[in-house]
């Protein structure tokens, strides 16, 4: 056997493998619910806590569900309308 058929068998199964592997983690993966939250009015509150043994700090987000109002936080103030 040559030494570039060798190459061609191994790289060959290589990529069956490969190919195998993509499609079972998409379809575990295809059953699994989206990740986040769907769209809509009204905010989500998270609150963060922190303790490092001698201090520590509390505080609370407000995320709004709205897309574009949530994207209009990271526009800086003078470029808003």
């Amino acid at each position: 056997m040559s030494s570039g058929f060798f190459i061609f068998l191994v790289s060959s199964a290589i990529l069956i493998l490969l190919i195998g592997r993509a499609i079972s983690v998409v379809r575990k993966e295809g059953n699994e619910p989206v990740r986040g939250s769907e769209p809509g009015e009204g905010v989500h509150t998270i609150h963060a806590e922190y303790s490092s043994g001698f201090s520590g700090h509390s505080t609370t987000y407000t995320i709004p569900r709205d897309p574009q109002a949530y994207a209009k936080r990271f526009v800086p103030k003078q470029k808003t309308d």
